[in-house]
């Protein structure tokens, strides 16, 4: 719960009383390395808060997982289009570590924003300031190289380079493990002539 009420210290517009209320209320579980949180094809009923580790989303695509997102510390996890319009997910949400997640539902969140009014235009907030990064995210994505993809991880999310297995941030990249390592290598090779 003090990691919540931590993450929870980050949006001023919440009185002590508002933080009391929603740690009493949410709903924390631990989950261990390799449970799925949602499989594709289910329908999302719940979205999750990361309070510790990590949640990889991939697709499955011709048989190969492809790695298109990892959610750790202080991140919202949320299969968005399955959950706000009841449609089947087309990827999977799995804890790559053991993970301490908040678990919420429709029913909760009506009820918290019943109760602390405010909450639901911090949520609005909370969804926009998320599209914005994924938009921002994918134009970076569609417009760099590889190498490129891998400094900017590099330089943005550097804790995910010990934290997660080389074929699934070369899968996240776009690239193959074979082409990773090459990437590496070479950046390897030019920090040390400079």
């Amino acid at each position: 719960m003090d990691e919540l009420r931590k993450m929870l210290l980050n949006y001023p517009m919440l009185t002590p009383e508002d933080i009391d209320l929603i740690v009493e209320n949410a709903n924390v579980k631990s989950f261990k390395k390799g449970s799925v949180l949602l499989r594709e094809g289910q329908v999302s009923k719940e979205c999750y808060s990361v309070l510790k580790g990590i949640v990889r989303e991939y697709y499955m695509v011709d048989g190969d997982e492809k790695t298109t997102a990892f959610y750790t510390e202080g991140q919202a996890v949320n299969a968005f289009t399955s959950f706000t319009q009841d449609k089947p997910s087309k990827h999977f949400l799995v804890c790559a570590s053991d993970c301490v997640l908040t678990v919420g539902n429709e029913a909760l969140e009506a009820e918290m924003c019943r109760r602390i009014p405010k909450l639901e235009s911090i949520i609005r907030k909370e969804v926009e300031k998320l599209t914005g990064k994924t938009q921002d995210d994918f134009a970076t994505f569609m417009t760099s190289t590889p190498e490129q993809r891998y400094l900017n991880l590099m330089e943005t999310r550097p804790d995910l380079l010990n934290r997660i297995p080389q074929h699934q941030i070369a899968s996240y990249l776009g690239i193959t493990a074979e082409s990773l390592s090459r990437i590496r290598k070479r950046i390897f090779s030019k920090n040390i002539i400079n």
